[in-house]
């Protein structure tokens, strides 16, 4: 079986200049400073990519000449040439053009605050994208390059798509459905269109088991027998194991299971690409892949989470469920933004903590607002960032840099943690797991174990909430609220730090 990158030295190197940019684009995201580069180098190395791809795989018809004598029998018939078939091009070109479209819209009009949910869709699209490669491989292989015809003495031709192409083909489906239903229910626990709350189905373990297996096998048999019934079970099957893996995984672990679809996601377009025969698609799918795999794996270090427990489907949910979910009724102190002001003025240093309720408020542009007035009354400002802060990784980044705060001021949260005993004020702005002491002492709550920001220990925590009736989005209650040194500031997080900006001239 050959392949246009394989006879083709200009197109296979079209691709490893694509796949470099790729390299480079993740080294780019690293860092906020390089992030911009980075973007810049996946879209070039992505728009040589697609270019290369339509390029070398034009729609062509063949067309011969027929000659005719006067009386219209044909004479003879001249050489045959191939020219572009403008209509498949028009709609391969109108596809693109849908996309693009799509794409740029999206972008403009989304909100920092949706765009956990923007990625769980994206990565749909993407574990969709490969499950219908996938059929369309298996309904036409020849076409696809991945079979031969075979005209048997008796009976219909038919096509015997290759043995490593079989096994390509089944795990791209499977993989890119998983993806699919995975992503599906994932942004339906963001959007909070269903309870963040893990669902425990009796005997899912088992069942998750049961459905793997029953695809393992099957794949095996379509190996041995390439029987059309196996490989839309295997589809089928795959849909439902999507299902049943996200769904006991609770809110608290929904960043870790972004970058973990992520990863599928990835993995569905290298598989797919061995059998379309695309260098760039194998190399893209598997860095995709394995820099989401590798992040599912540091972000669950950082939530204390088992890595296996989490892509298995909430292996011990059952201590890691939403507990607690009411407010404490207990006494707590309440302050004003001229009180916040006052406070912030005379410190010597202040650790802004941004969290999912800054991103709800779009409050980012404020409190760089805020922290420039305190910087020209001489203190100094640092933001502490958790792995996990938002609902995706790098939420909160992406916000501070938004709003141009510069690099130098963020740090993370094994970099900024000892300071906080050291620190005036802690303002913490709508982050309320990664800031829960439960998460060191307290054995039955859902975030135990999780590296949380010691903010209590700073001489003044000012905690930015909408109301005490609330819990976070691991549906514990925060005990730093009911501390000495806490004083809560009630109300829009943006509207708070603006009135906090006004005071504070």
């Amino acid at each position: 079986m050959e392949h246009t990158a394989s006879v083709n030295p200009w197109v296979a190197l079209a691709y490893l200049v694509s796949g470099v940019c790729f390299i480079l684009a993740l080294r780019g995201l690293s860092s906020p400073a390089t992030s911009r580069r980075g973007n810049r180098l996946g879209m070039i190395g992505m728009g040589l990519a697609v270019v290369t791809t339509l390029v070398t795989h034009l729609p062509v018809q063949t067309v011969g000449l027929v000659l005719a004598d006067p009386s219209g029998a044909i004479a003879a018939t001249g050489p045959l040439f191939a020219r572009i078939d403008m209509l498949t091009l028009l709609e391969i070109l109108g596809a693109i053009a849908l996309g693009a479209v799509i794409g740029l819209t999206t972008a403009r009009r989304i909100a920092m605050t949706a765009m956990p949910q923007l990625v769980a869709a994206f990565h749909s699209l993407v574990g969709l994208a490969a499950v219908l490669v996938a059929c369309a491989a298996f309904l036409n292989p020849v076409a696809f390059g991945i079979a031969e015809l075979v005209v048997p003495m008796i009976g219909q031709p038919f096509a015997a798509i290759y043995p490593v192409s079989r096994i390509e083909m089944t795990l791209g489906a499977a993989i890119g459905a998983i993806t699919f239903s995975g992503s599906v229910i994932a942004f339906l626990k963001l959007n909070g269109s269903m309870s963040g709350k893990p669902i425990l189905l009796p005997g899912r373990h088992v069942l998750n088991l049961a459905v793997l297996g029953a695809i393992l096998a099957l794949i095996a048999g379509f190996y041995e027998t390439q029987a059309p019934w196996m490989f839309w079970a295997i589809t089928l099957l795959a849909f439902l194991v999507g299902f049943l893996l996200i769904i006991p995984i609770g809110g608290a672990d929904m960043p870790v299971v972004v970058s973990m679809l992520n990863s599928y996601s990835g993995w569905a377009a290298a598989a797919m690409g061995f059998t379309l025969g695309n260098s760039a698609m194998i190399i893209t799918g598997a860095l995709v892949g394995s820099s989401g795999a590798i992040l599912s794996y540091i972000m669950c270090r950082a939530m204390n989470r088992s890595f296996l427990s989490v892509i298995a489907g909430g292996f011990g949910a059952e201590s890691g469920g939403a507990s607690g979910g009411e407010a404490i009724d207990r006494p707590w102190k309440r302050g004003s933004a001229e009180d916040a002001a006052f406070l912030m003025s005379q410190a010597e240093q202040v650790i802004i903590v941004p969290g999912y309720g800054m991103a709800v408020a779009q409050a980012q542009h404020a409190v760089r607002e805020m922290a420039d007035k305190l910087k020209a009354h001489g203190v100094r400002v640092k933001y502490a960032i958790h792995p996990v802060a938002g609902r995706m990784p790098g939420h909160m980044n992406v916000l501070l840099a938004e709003a141009n705060v510069p690099y130098d001021e963020v740090f993370e949260l094994e970099d900024i943690n000892a300071e906080f005993a050291q620190s005036d004020v802690a303002f913490v702005i709508g982050a309320n797991d990664v800031t829960n002491p439960s998460a060191k002492t307290d054995k039955s709550s859902p975030i135990y174990g999780m590296p949380v920001l010691d903010v209590e220990k700073a001489k003044t925590v000012l905690f930015v909430k909408r109301s005490m009736g609330g819990v976070g989005y691991a549906g514990v209650d925060n005990p730093v609220f009911y501390m000495d040194n806490t004083m809560m500031l009630l109300a829009d997080a943006k509207k708070m730090t603006e009135e906090i900006v006004k005071a504070l001239d």
